[in-house]
């Protein structure tokens, strides 16, 4: 419990400096899917990066004053409810394992919280984040200025405490890592699973089935995100969902797929032929994202801004869509004016890339928080950030878009763990190149 324990007092010195206060950080609630059938629970990920409890009902409250205190708030034991549900803690227990000075019940926060707000000079709370929890903050609050004329005063001052914490969690360390790295090579063996029980006939579900398999025999709790499982057409929808669609003869089929170990996301797309050998179109058109994703590796590396990599890719790919024909040079012009103008997202729709961590859309901030002539300037990579990369090409059919190339979508996506001299592609096990691809798909 060290590394929680380490965030927490980190959080609790950014507050110092901001000063002082009091910070609440609730975990996520449990969903009904259907009747009385839940949703599979999954935890808020601020709330366990700082604490590692996975337990649902509990809050974080921090105070960061003249004594810092961390506090959780959690569901009391219940010997009934344990046979039905499964092993609780309780308030005691969890305070010894997970290393807080205090637990209480989360049925004692009415109780509780106004007498830590009392004279606290500020809340480090997500204001809109949880409607109930806000709710119960606005009774806190009028309970503590009710005591004015006993001189105690309610924080006059509220600060995101999620905007603190994304900048922590931005950058992840050693463990993080590790676990990341684990993560991806997981999901690195479940593509190339999927490659080899490709074959014209199956559907895309049958994939997904293949997909879900290898994740949890090692280990994954969830797929990080909805697999999507396209084929054929269905490539060029960016975010398909595994359906029914059969694998025909001559398509493409592209996996956007990865799993989440211990909280933490791994994001892969790979694209390869359902019969196992590219036609010469469908090559073509690979070839380019290749190019495009590698053009976008080497721009990835401390003092590079993050749309560095997304430039690099882009102009690879409007070079690539000029050559093949995609886009009619007379119309459009040179590859400056395909770029300038646009041009290009008629192919290429979507950024590069995001930062990945405990969500698969990871927080922290893309551009400087300081602003140039009104502008913010897109920020440096640094050590220790991890992102995607992922640029694609999806040609629809449309009058004026060569037909040999109708209905090829694809996309290669690779996690980037940006380190002193450049960058590490976590997931680069998972096959990528043609020669790569039909190798393991002859197997």
């Amino acid at each position: 419990m060290k590394s929680y324990a380490a965030r927490r007092a980190a959080l609790m010195a950014q507050m110092q400096a901001k000063g002082g206060g009091v910070a609440i950080i609730p975990t996520a609630h449990e969903v009904m899917r259907n009747r009385d059938a839940d949703y599979p629970y999954r935890h808020d990920s601020y709330f366990y990066y700082l604490s590692g409890f996975t337990e649902p009902e509990a809050v974080i409250v921090l105070v960061a004053g003249k004594v810092n205190q961390t506090i959780l708030f959690c569901r009391e034991k219940n010997l009934e409810r344990e046979i039905w549900d499964g092993y609780r803690y309780g308030p005691e227990a969890a305070r010894e394992a997970f290393g807080f000075d205090a637990a209480y019940p989360v049925a004692a926060l009415d109780s509780e919280m106004p007498k830590l707000m009392a004279d606290a000079p500020a809340l480090f709370y997500a204001l809109g984040s949880d409607s109930k929890l806000d709710m119960q903050m606005q009774n806190w609050l009028q309970t503590v200025r009710m005591q004015g004329r006993a001189g105690v005063a309610a924080p006059s001052a509220v600060h995101d405490v999620h905007v603190l914490l994304d900048e922590m969690r931005l950058f992840k360390d050693a463990e993080e890592i590790a676990t990341m790295k684990r993560a991806a090579a997981i999901s690195s063996d479940a593509h190339r699973r999927a490659m080899q029980m490709s074959r014209p006939g199956l559907r895309e579900y049958h994939l997904e089935a293949e997909l879900l398999h290898e994740f949890r025999r090692n280990g994954s709790q969830f797929p990080a995100y909805g697999s999507i499982v396209a084929t054929g057409a269905n490539t060029c929808v960016l975010h398909y969902r595994a359906s029914d669609a059969e694998l025909k003869d001559g398509d493409l089929v592209l996996i956007d797929a990865g799993c989440e170990l211990d909280s933490y996301a791994s994001d892969i797309t790979r694209t390869f032929p359902a019969n196992g050998k590219f036609s010469g179109p469908q090559k073509e058109l690979y070839e380019i994202v290749v190019a495009s994703q590698a053009a976008a590796v080497a721009e990835t590396r401390p003092g590079k801004r993050f749309v560095d990599g997304h430039d690099a890719a882009v102009r690879v790919l409007a070079q690539g869509m000029l050559d093949t024909g995609l886009l009619d040079k007379n119309k459009v012009g040179s590859l400056e004016d395909v770029i300038e103008k646009g041009a290009y997202r008629q192919f290429y729709m979507h950024r590069t890339g995001h930062w990945l961590g405990m969500d698969v859309h990871d927080v922290g901030e893309y551009r400087e928080v300081a602003a140039l002539d009104g502008e913010k300037p897109w920020r440096k990579l640094q050590p220790g950030m991890v992102l995607t990369i992922e640029p694609g090409i999806y040609v629809r059919p449309e009058p004026g878009v060569p037909e040999q190339y109708w209905n090829i979508g694809i996309r290669i996506e690779d996690d980037a763990l940006v380190t002193e001299n450049g960058c590490e592609l976590l997931t680069d096990a998972a096959p990528k190149t043609v020669a790569d691809i039909e190798a393991v798909m002859k197997r």
